[in-house]
């Protein structure tokens, strides 16, 4: 049974399952800021899942940053799964702009960190939601 790290739980916002991966919103209004989370207990490294779902989580990826592209236009689009704090195998995939706060270095531990108001977070999820096109289960 598959059960989402408390940090992760705490600092997010469900937008909704993909085939392999629960789809969360960084709780951070500062930049477009999304997380996959593979719905597997116990795996941490991207190479403890099978080979069909690497593949998967790949499209996944490539996916999520067409909608963070689509949606905001970034310059650059990051992806990482370092897992130092969050030992779950989790996905940060963040839209960079040349004048966000940690531009050009990570965004990791940078704070402040600006949460969303209710409204702006249920218009920002419905615009994701509506970007996945299918995706969604």
């Amino acid at each position: 049974m598959f059960t989402l790290n408390e940090r992760l739980k705490a600092d997010t916002i469900e937008v909704g399952c993909l085939e392999l991966s629960l789809l969360l919103l960084m709780n951070d209004r500062s930049l477009p800021w999304l997380i996959l989370v593979p719905e597997r207990e116990g795996i941490n490294e991207i190479d403890e899942l099978s080979t069909a779902e690497r593949s998967v989580l790949i499209e996944e990826i490539s996916c999520v940053s067409g909608v963070i592209r689509e949606l905001y236009h970034p310059v650059k689009i990051n992806v990482g799964a370092l897992g130092n704090l969050v030992s779950q195998l989790h996905v940060h995939v963040i839209g960079r702009f040349p004048k966000d706060r940690a531009w050009p270095g990570p965004i990791w531990g940078t704070g402040p960190i600006v949460a969303y108001g209710t409204d702006e977070l249920n218009e920002v999820s419905a615009k994701i939601r509506a970007s996945l096109k299918g995706w969604l289960k």
